[in-house]
């Protein structure tokens, strides 16, 4: 492990078929969804670039055709949109477009978990550290969260991962992480606990989806049996390397939103139109509006 190597690469996993939006995912990716204009999937892209990824890989499978035509250009609607005098629209689409040979696609034939995912980008990577981020969780704040874990990184190399605090009584809903000596940019991870009883978490610090990982993980993901839910968890093989590297967590300052949940879902769409000052103000008016309705009609009951 090279401590100061350069975090080039990322994996964003979009393999998953999205059940819990049936039947919205029944022709289209989850990943696909939009909040508010952009889809789910855009968001991470964007997160990735920010913190300085020259290289993403996505982990795809069938019928997810669509994200590759996402991230490739369209010259005739580009032409449509200039001939229609919407140069503002050219030029959002050619910011969002990432430049040429900075994206591949490979291939999960069969969902076997995210661990399985991972281990399918392996030769993409390469022997060199990387990002890992999750698709639904997107990071809302000043920065997207991966940035922090780079700061983190760069402080400290190793492995990184992004965590967030949840309510005591929730634990049971995450993988939850041991806290040890704090450092600049956060704190030693002392161990890592997916989804504890309640009463037995080491804390309430939540991994919320982002990760750096030193390529060594992809030697415990070969040989990683299936855990939970059948399938090869990346968290099991997280634990096999920390008994060998060591691993540090940033605390992010923003909020992520579960994307994979319909809760988390809405709540996203919430969060970043009122952030947005074309169209904050008439979102929040008829927000209001609902909720007074809303509460007015309970009265009422």
């Amino acid at each position: 492990m090279e401590r100061t190597k350069t975090v080039r690469k990322a994996v964003i996993p979009v393999a998953g078929n999205g059940t819990r939006f049936l039947p919205a995912t029944k022709a289209m990716p989850k990943e696909m969804l939009t909040i508010v204009d952009r889809p789910v999937v855009q968001y991470a892209l964007d997160e990735a670039r920010e913190a300085g990824i020259e290289h993403v890989v996505f982990v795809t499978s069938r019928n997810k055709q669509v994200i590759e035509d996402h991230f490739d250009d369209t010259p005739e609607l580009i032409s449509s949109l200039e001939k229609s005098g919407k140069d503002d629209k050219v030029s959002e689409l050619g910011r969002l477009l990432p430049a040429a040979g900075s994206v591949s696609f490979t291939r999960q034939q069969a969902p076997l978990g995210l661990g399985h995912a991972v281990w399918c980008a392996r030769d993409v990577i390469g022997d060199e550290p990387f990002a890992l981020l999750l698709p639904d969780m997107i990071s809302f704040g000043p920065r997207g969260c991966l940035s922090g874990l780079m700061d983190l990184y760069n402080e400290v190399g190793g492995n990184v991962v992004g965590v967030e605090q949840c309510a005591p009584e929730d634990t049971s809903q995450y993988g939850i992480v041991g806290k040890g000596d704090a450092v600049r940019h956060g704190f030693a991870v002392t161990h890592m606990v997916e989804k504890p009883r309640a009463g037995e978490a080491p804390s309430n610090f939540f991994l919320n989806g982002r990760y750096i990982l030193q390529p060594q993980v992809f030697d415990h993901l070969a040989r990683q049996q299936r855990g939970a839910g059948n399938e090869i968890q990346l968290t099991d093989s997280m634990l096999k390397l920390s008994q060998a590297q060591p691993f540090h967590a940033h605390v992010y300052e923003g909020r992520t939103y579960d994307c994979g949940s319909k809760h988390g879902f809405i709540e996203a769409n919430v969060a970043f139109a009122l952030s947005r000052p074309d169209i904050g103000a008439a979102v929040y008016q008829s927000l209001r509006d609902l909720v007074m309705a809303h509460e007015g009609g309970a009265r009422a009951a």
